[in-house]
């Protein structure tokens, strides 16, 4: 057995049972053998780049992971991460600038796979100055803000939501479910980075549903006399051949009731009048 072989049996052995499948099953999807197939899981066989890429879309492996089954093979990665800016991705960035702008006069963001603000709308901006106070001067520029974090911790968003643990038990299954299924040491991170915060481990409980359940969970932001109800909505890539937009969501904040969509307007005119 190879090391590289074995590194990538122990990998590709990981993902078959992450996604329940027999080697029977996982065999017949890749268009291969249950015999090669025990082969490549003990390290008797190589693979070829075709038949890691070929497991790895029968698997519904991220593109990050498959990069990864790839190097455990001794191949060279398939797929590129660029940065957001890159020249390559400049019709994509014009999109999401777009997207942003549309969503006017109501919040969106971008973020990655592990909830890392990456861009934001004008209306975002004002949304969390309200609900956090505007960000101080700093020195050097910040590390972009985790948006999981910031939603789950008492020094976040958490004093400024009302449903703060519906809310939060929602996401945190969300974070939880996005470990198990993209299998990346970071996204376990930050699932255990959110479990270690006060009161959080805790929601990970199934919570009783008392009366019956409203079409969507909205977050009921309360501040002083000032309340907004917002729901979101996510929408991602639908063909990414790159690691970074395969990552990337944008998010999008619509008022969940009249009160709000006249607060969030009456915000953005108040702005454009000081910016004329």
């Amino acid at each position: 057995m190879s090391a590289a072989g074995g590194r990538f049996g122990e990998r590709l052995r990981g993902w078959r049972a992450r996604r329940g499948l027999s080697q029977l099953a996982l065999a017949g999807a890749a268009g291969t053998t249950q015999r090669h197939l025990s082969f490549l899981e003990s390290g008797r066989a190589a693979p070829s780049r075709a038949m890691v890429l070929r497991l790895a879309q029968a698997l519904d492996v991220p593109l990050r992971q498959q990069n990864a089954l790839l190097l455990a093979a001794g191949l060279a990665p398939a797929w590129p991460e660029r940065s957001l800016d890159a020249p390559a991705l400049a019709g994509v960035e014009r999109a999401l600038g777009f997207m942003l702008a549309q969503q006017e006069p109501y919040p969106a963001v971008v973020v990655d796979r592990r909830w890392t603000l990456l861009r934001a709308n004008a209306a975002a901006a004002r949304l969390t100055s309200f609900l956090l106070g505007p960000a101080p001067p700093a020195a050097a520029p910040a590390a972009p803000p985790n948006l999981a974090e910031l939603l789950l911790s008492p020094q976040g968003l958490r004093p400024a939501l009302a449903n703060w643990t519906e809310v939060a038990a929602y996401f945190l299954r969300g974070v939880a479910a996005d470990a198990l299924a993209d299998g990346s040491d970071e996204t376990a991170a930050l699932h255990a980075r959110l479990l270690a915060l006060p009161d959080v481990p805790a929601l990970a409980q199934a919570q009783p549903i008392d009366e019956a359940p409203s079409p969507v969970l909205a977050m009921h932001f309360r501040k002083g006399g000032t309340a907004l109800r917002l729901f979101t909505t996510i929408a991602t890539l639908g063909t990414p051949q790159d690691v970074t937009l395969q990552e990337l969501r944008v998010e999008c904040f619509f008022p969940a009731d009249a009160e709000t969509a006249s607060l969030l307007r009456a915000w953005a005119a108040r702005d454009d009048q000081a910016g004329n």
